[in-house]
């Protein structure tokens, strides 16, 4: 196998990313889904070749950080093994695809996934971070995750809808793969190194007028931690899972599979709640309102430390908290009510805003945050 490549924003398993600790090697399961084989296989190669555990992302795939560059062939081979990877790198990069986590065989979520993953060829070269969404439950649930181009209910059927647009594209199931890889290579032909998303690039282009004939549905809401009709949800603090933790509960309850979600949380086929220190179970619990990426000293671009400060403001922010290790924001791209943003070892603090934002306080230190001073009232 060729030398990993460590440029780009989105990692994947035959490109990895070089953060400081290591190798960021991002899997892409199909639908989103890993049987219980798999979750042996990754988290043994998570425990023997990086980092102890695993990171959920907000596009519901699985990482493993902090490979070594010479190990990297080995784990792409065990990743092979388990039937993770497509033996195609180019068709890999591709398979960018988010799936409602509540599927179920044979329905239309699961078909137009099927046929959208037999089809990636046909798909155009596009930036890393574009993406789809096959969200065709009842009502959608994925509209505030990133995708450009989504596959949902609308309010009279299936439509295909650009990301952000206030009209769809009325899309039959036979019709709806085929009208998707049409809007890619749209989008494809008008990408532009200022306008690499479809928000970006619809903000200046007006879509044909054809693709705006649908009314979509408004979304329903995120599901909460705790049982569900497919099993169990619990909850991962900044997207982090313990591999041994979650070997133990697919082994003690027999579980057939595991579904990951672009929420911090996990679906565990058939399971009932587990309570335990690795997961979240509480569906009020105040981590589950905080962002936080990795920080310092895992990361290259940051000079802070992140996840212990979130860890305890956590119970004193009532809304949305995300703490950053740098402008890049990659935990978050939505506003929080508050965004902690480190730079040259202090924070910036942003008001219902990004990380990108100008602040409105500069310079904290991390003790200014935690000493009790009235900084999110």
């Amino acid at each position: 196998m060729s030398a990993p490549q460590v440029k780009g924003w989105c990692p994947g398993a035959y490109r990895p990313m070089m953060a400081a600790d290591g190798l960021v090697m991002r899997v892409r399961p199909a639908f989103a889904r890993l049987t219980a084989r798999e979750v042996f296989g990754l988290c043994e190669l998570a425990q023997h070749y990086g980092q102890p555990g695993l990171e959920v992302t907000n596009r519901a795939n699985v990482q493993i950080r902090g490979v070594a560059e010479t190990d990297h062939d080995t784990v792409l081979q065990g990743l092979g093994d388990l039937g993770l990877l497509d033996a195609d790198p180019a068709l890999e990069s591709r398979r960018n695809i988010l799936v409602s986590p509540f599927w179920q065989a044979g329905d239309l979520t699961h078909a137009l996934t099927q046929t959208l993953l037999a089809r990636l060829s046909d798909l155009p070269e596009l930036p890393a971070k574009v993406g789809f969404a096959v969200d065709c439950g009842p009502r959608p649930l994925l509209r505030g995750d990133s995708a450009d181009i989504r596959l949902e209910q609308g309010a009279n059927g299936l439509i295909l809808l650009a990301d952000g647009a206030t009209a769809g594209r009325a899309v039959t199931q036979d019709s709806a793969i085929p009208a998707l890889i049409e809007m890619a290579h749209w989008l494809s032909e008008r990408i532009a190194s200022d306008q690499r998303r479809m928000s970006s690039v619809r903000a200046g282009t007006a879509l044909p007028e054809e693709w705006c004939n649908a009314t979509p549905q408004s979304p329903g809401p995120v599901p909460c931690i705790g049982a569900v009709s497919l099993g169990a949800l619990l909850g991962c603090a900044f997207g982090q899972i313990d591999a041994t933790a979650l070997v133990q509960v697919v082994e003690t309850q027999d579980l057939a599979a595991v579904r990951l979600t672009p929420w911090r949380m996990v679906l565990l086929e058939g399971a009932e709640m587990s309570e335990g220190a690795a997961f979240v179970t509480d569906p009020v619990d105040p981590i589950m309102r905080i962002n936080a990426c990795v920080g310092a000293p895992f990361c290259a671009s940051a000079t802070v430390s992140t996840r212990d400060i979130a860890r305890r403001l956590a119970p004193r922010i009532d809304g949305t908290l995300h703490v950053s290790g740098c402008a890049k924001g990659c935990a978050r791209r939505m506003p929080a009510d508050v965004t902690l943003v480190g730079r040259d070892g202090t924070f910036d603090l942003v008001r219902d805003g990004t990380a990108a934002d100008d602040p409105n306080q500069r310079g904290l230190k991390p003790h200014d945050l935690t000493s009790g001073a009235p900084f999110f009232q």
